[in-house]
């Protein structure tokens, strides 16, 4: 027969007895009883639920219990301290045979047999596994009392009988009656209040509940292994239920959370539920962002850090972003081939309702201020020259060939600032952007879509506004004369890199003017290098993805040699304006964005051993100084070999080409100019911030796609490989021709810099950033 003191009442408990009282009930007792005062009663009350209780006076009764109570508490001390002892430092003397309960970790305590002092303070003990360790005296949490010479394999059926006579709910119970007295309890003494004895079985039982209860009971104070327990204010249980009650819930919901996760995971990737659906249900929406935040590595609060590893270690899944980074792509949340830099850049990737309205006014209600002033080269016939997929068109170009031998050619720049003013909110949102972001899978421009592609880029057969740079090349290639106007242009070929090429190499008549374009960039070319310049001219891989959220899209690669003739003819010109720019403002006192890049320590010379191209391109990239930036004059641009330099050719693509645009345009108009050089300055730096982000991500993101459509190839596939230089013995570093990306392998002994190589790749991780050849 079990016997439970109830806050004022015993209940006790029998084969037959009927059901505990309500707790309401018991807690409006008044009455109490003690299985102490009930043995050994010689007179017998009526009976209840088989057992017969004595009458007697209430208050005499809990005199006698108190009594009672305080004499076993101090025969218990006298008589654990005899078996036991305790050091005046309120440490247990131990003895071999000892029943104790240790701290094995942070998670775990465990039941063990003293065996034998280990040192000083530290003693070997026998745990209910088996295993012998040395442990700490801070280790123990309890010494159970009562126990002398116990047996090592008795262990396993004491623990099995505690936990047959734990039962947690005798604990609020208790915790009621001692509430109502304001005592403080050990375990000893809860086992005497609960199970009416201090039974070494029973004193252990007390101390689990004791121990393990977060609710009813705190502690207060500890001697040794012995602890002191108060219980809790009324409020301050209440409190801990419900956060119990809450945690219980949350956990609920996590579970849910868990199972849908599951469930996403094991569907097929044309059924996984769209991305949408996850952001439906606020609470799911949020421990989504956090999963999110955790993949990206960008936490918005502690409490998102502590929801994704929840969620990850209830996945059974390692607390890694990566790992992160493939749930969400296994639930349909990320496209296979998720792009994490542009969600980590947090790049601006739609325009709001406020600037595509403004951007809508300015195509439909627009008027030109140059419109007077305008000089009309319509009847030029103009060669616009970009890649295939270009959606916006900046620059074109015109030549001609003067009475006197000399050659004259033009560059028309688009003219945005008729759409846009400095500070209106179209400028704003420009600025803040600083370039256009072209990316494999998408381009994101500066200006919105309909205002760039409608209003401000060129169009083949459509008359367009333009600032046209018209210049007179000497025999050398040196500028002989030179103006900046505003015009109007109607561009005649919209051709790309590879058509432009074949025309050259075709040498048509009626092409005449795209000949003499390409001989101006050849006297331009040889100019620059007798003043220096270096030329850098590699090969540039370039990547279109089709249906980029496809687990397989589809990957067009194009690898362009820059010393093309179509290419040099294009850069030569670019240079050529920004050049003029750069001297039309020196000579009227414009601020501009000058750019230069002082030459290297390192003559030029020590690299002529290497063969041209990319070989020796490379070795001149490694010995470049920084560019720099003055607002207010020229300075020299000694890689590009000339005296100044402004870009000025990508006014819709980069917002310090428009800053330029402003400055040049309003000097042409006889107007103040909108900035100064501080002015200039200032932009200048916010914008190269955004500029630096958007380069990053393009390199990234090209490298991402090269990687991917490495993987693809078949195993057995070779490729050519370029050997830049040596990093290390016979480590060098590779320029893989057929794809344009750099690696590293181990070459055989004979290879040398600038020999070429056949090279299969062994490994190719796009995630991972992970790229291994071997020569074959």
């Amino acid at each position: 027969m079990a016997v439970r003191v109830v806050s004022g009442c015993t209940v006790f408990r029998t084969a037959c007895c009927a059901p505990p009282l309500p707790r309401a009930a018991l807690l409006h007792s008044r009455f109490h009883l003690r299985p102490s005062i009930l043995r050994g009663t010689p007179n017998w009350g009526p009976r209840l639920g088989g057992l017969c209780l004595r009458k007697c006076s209430f208050p005499i009764l809990v005199d006698s219990v108190m009594e009672e109570l305080k004499l076993l508490r101090s025969l218990k001390r006298v008589r654990a301290s005899s078996k036991v002892g305790l050091l005046s430092s309120d440490v247990w003397i131990l003895q071999k045979g000892t029943l104790l309960e240790f701290c094995k970790d942070s998670e775990r305590t465990l039941l063990a047999v003293a065996q034998k002092p280990d040192g000083k303070r530290n003693w070997m003990v026998s745990d209910q596994n088996g295993i012998t360790s040395s442990i700490k005296p801070q280790q123990i949490t309890y010494v159970v009392p009562g126990v002398e010479n116990f047996n090592n394999e008795a262990l396993a059926d004491f623990i099995q009988k505690a936990q047959e006579l734990l039962d947690p709910s005798l604990l609020e119970y208790a915790w009621m009656e001692l509430l109502e007295k304001n005592r403080s309890v050990t375990a000893e003494e809860l086992a005497k209040i609960i199970y009416g004895g201090t039974q070494p079985l029973e004193c252990y039982c007390a101390h689990l509940l004791l121990f393990k209860d977060d609710i009813y009971f705190s502690t207060v104070k500890r001697k040794g292994s012995c602890s002191i327990y108060e219980p809790r204010s009324t409020v301050q249980v209440e409190e801990v239920l419900h956060q119990k009650r809450v945690k219980k819930a949350s956990e609920n919901e996590l579970q849910e959370f868990i199972e849908l996760l599951r469930s996403a995971r094991a569907m097929p990737h044309h059924s996984k539920p769209p991305r949408s659906s996850w952001t439906i249900d606020e609470k799911i929406c949020k421990r989504i962002e956090a999963l999110e935040a955790y993949a990206l590595d960008v936490f918005k609060s502690d409490e998102q850090s502590r929801t994704s590893g929840l969620i990850l270690k209830a996945m059974g899944l390692p607390k890694m972003s990566s790992v992160a980074v493939n749930l969400l792509i296994d639930i349909g949340y990320f496209p296979v081939h998720v792009n994490l830099d542009l969600l980590k850049y947090n790049i601006r990737t739609e325009y709001s309702d406020e600037v595509l309205m403004a951007a809508e006014n300015a195509l439909n209600c627009s008027s030109d201020p140059d419109e007077m002033i305008r000089k009309d080269f319509t009847s030029l016939k103009i060669y616009a020259i970009d890649v295939d997929e270009a959606d916006e068109l900046d620059d074109a170009l015109s030549a001609t060939r003067l009475q006197d031998g000399r050659i004259k050619v033009w560059i028309h720049v688009a003219d945005p600032t008729c759409f846009v003013q400095p500070q209106s909110i179209i400028d704003r949102e420009a600025m803040r952007r600083g370039t256009s972001i072209f990316l494999p899978t998408a381009t994101f421009p500066m200006f919105p879509e309909k205002l760039a592609m409608e209003g401000m880029s060129l169009q083949q057969g459509r008359i367009c506004n333009a600032v046209s740079v018209s210049v007179v090349l000497r025999e050398d290639g040196s500028i002989a004369e030179y103006s900046i106007d505003n015009s109007l242009i109607r561009p005649t070929y919209m051709l790309t890199y590879e058509s432009a090429s074949e025309l050259l190499n075709l040498n048509l008549e009626e092409e005449a003017d795209l000949k003499i374009l390409s001989e101006a960039a050849t006297l331009r070319l040889q100019w620059r290098r007798q003043q220096g310049a270096i030329d850098t001219a590699t090969i540039e891989p370039r990547i279109k993805v089709i249906n980029p959220d496809d687990p397989e899209p589809s990957i067009n690669l194009y690898v362009e040699n820059q010393a093309d003739p179509a290419m040099r003819l294009v850069l030569e010109m670019m240079l050529l304006c920004g050049e003029v720019v750069a001297t039309f403002g020196s000579h009227n006192n414009i601020p501009l964005p000058y750019r230069g890049q002082p030459q290297s320590n390192i003559s030029t010379s020590a690299f002529s051993h290497l063969p041209e191209g990319p070989v020796r391109s490379a070795a001149y990239v490694k010995i470049m100084r920084g560019a720099e930036l003055d607002f207010r004059k020229p300075i020299r641009h000694g890689v590009l070999g000339i005296p100044g330099y402004v870009q000025f050719t990508s006014p819709i693509r980069r917002y310090m080409d428009l800053a330029s645009h402003y400055q040049v345009k309003a000097f042409l108009r006889g107007e103040s100019l909108p900035f100064s050089a501080g002015q200039l300055e200032g932009i200048a730096s916010l914008v190269n911030i955004h500029t630096r982000v958007a380069k990053r991500l393009q390199n990234s993101s090209l490298r991402y796609w090269l990687l991917e459509f490495l993987r693809r190839q078949p195993k057995e596939r070779t490729f050519h490989a370029l050997v830049l230089r040596f990093v290390k013995d016979r480590i060098a570093a590779l320029l893989l021709m057929e794809v344009g990306i750099e690696a590293s392998a181990s070459v055989s002994i004979g290879v040398h810099i600038g020999d070429e190589i056949k090279v299969q790749v062994h490994k190719s991780h796009p995630r991972d950033d992970v790229l291994s050849v071997k020569e074959v």
